[in-house]
């Protein structure tokens, strides 16, 4: 038995190669999961880009120095198992690394799922430490894997993001405008999704010339402009940025018109190339969010249970506007073997690619 890998320089994110070995022997208490399917988004260029600042290397560690390996979010199959907890055969969704299999070492089992407990993983947040079974899985259907993978960790930041700024009342934006930039990217589509649903909101998408079409025919943003088109919005209306691109220049010109910006909270980086910079900002200080914070909070006051109950309401409504009727938002396309992997790879690095497309790969 061998594991492919694709392994992305740290401080070149374009480069990479794929790296063959022979599995490791598991441990007592392990698990071998064959990763069936994972979706690759700008989510996880985002998880390279603040990969040291926010440990997102730390998951799936390489013996190679300055070699990483990118974590992504997909659907995989227990072939091996020294744990009586966990069965050969049992369909498990949650965090992977980009590669044919995971070893894992469950902890804290119950009938939904567990945790890796593996000890290099003890400090990072549990959000991306739990794996869930999909027999027991609100969320899950068979039908809809792809979307699952592709869009569910996406919209919970989403809902996440929409929750965070009405819970502390949008920052005194209220009837304001949210400005949100990379608005074809998913997440960005995804809060204006719920954005769009709370009266007196003006959800504005910023995006290239080329993305303008797509980002008008969602219909769940009140308008689209072209970046250099912020100049349409009065100076002093009262607003918030929600920066998905991570652009410094963009950023700096938006903290500097806008007057009665009340709260700058950045999101990620689709902007690989632009995320230096914007320091000695004019107005609020960009503040980046961090989806397990909310979810930490509002565990406390919802409950574990009363949280999973909204998201999956929330994400219900979400995957079937996505899906269904005769202009989907989403078009599956798969990618399969390692060339197809690594293509796949550097083709969402590089913002390619229609923006209704979503990338499905599996080695």
């Amino acid at each position: 038995m061998s594991t492919t890998t694709l392994l992305v320089r740290k401080n070149q994110l374009a480069e990479t190669r794929l790296h063959t070995a022979e599995a490791i022997a598991l441990a007592d208490g392990q698990v071998r999961i064959h990763v069936d399917s994972f979706a690759l988004t700008s989510n996880n260029i985002t998880y390279a880009a603040f990969g040291d600042a926010m440990n997102y290397w730390q998951f799936f560690p390489t013996a190679e120095d300055g070699w990483g390996t990118i974590p992504v979010w997909g659907f995989g199959t227990v072939r091996q198992s020294l744990h009586r907890g966990v069965a050969v055969g049992e369909k498990i969704y949650g965090y992977f690394p980009m590669a044919s299999e995971a070893v894992l070492s469950p902890a804290r089992l119950d009938s939904s799922g567990f945790y890796d407990g593996a000890a290099h993983r003890r400090e990072l947040h549990p959000v991306y430490n739990q794996y869930l079974r999909c027999n027991t899985d609100p969320f899950y259907t068979a039908s809809t894997e792809a979307i699952q993978a592709l869009l569910r960790p996406l919209f919970i930041t989403s809902f996440l993001i929409d929750d965070f700024l009405a819970d502390n009342d949008f920052f005194g934006a209220s009837g304001g405008a949210m400005l949100l930039s990379s608005a074809s990217s998913k997440t960005a589509y995804g809060t204006a999704f719920q954005l769009a649903q709370r009266p007196g909101i003006e959800v504005i998408g910023l995006t290239s010339p080329g993305n303008v079409a797509f980002c008008e025919s969602l219909g769940c943003y009140s308008r689209v402009l072209t970046y250099d088109q912020v100049g349409k919005i009065a100076v002093d209306r009262a607003c918030i940025y929600i920066d998905f691109a991570g652009n410094a220049k963009l950023r700096h010109a938006i903290h500097s018109r806008f007057e009665n910006l009340k709260y700058s909270c950045a999101i990620g980086g689709t902007h690989v190339s632009e995320l230096s910079g914007g320091k000695d900002l004019p107005g609020p200080r960009a503040t980046l969010f961090f989806a397990p914070a909310q979810i930490k909070k509002r565990s406390a006051d919802w409950g574990k249970e009363g949280l999973g109950q909204r998201l999956v309401q929330a994400w219900q409504a979400f995957s079937m506007r996505v899906s269904q009727g005769p202009t989907p938002w989403l078009r599956v396309q798969q990618h399969a073997g390692e060339p197809a992997v690594a293509a796949a790879y550097q083709q969402v690095l590089g913002g390619q690619g229609d923006p209704r497309s979503g990338h499905i790969l599996a080695f």
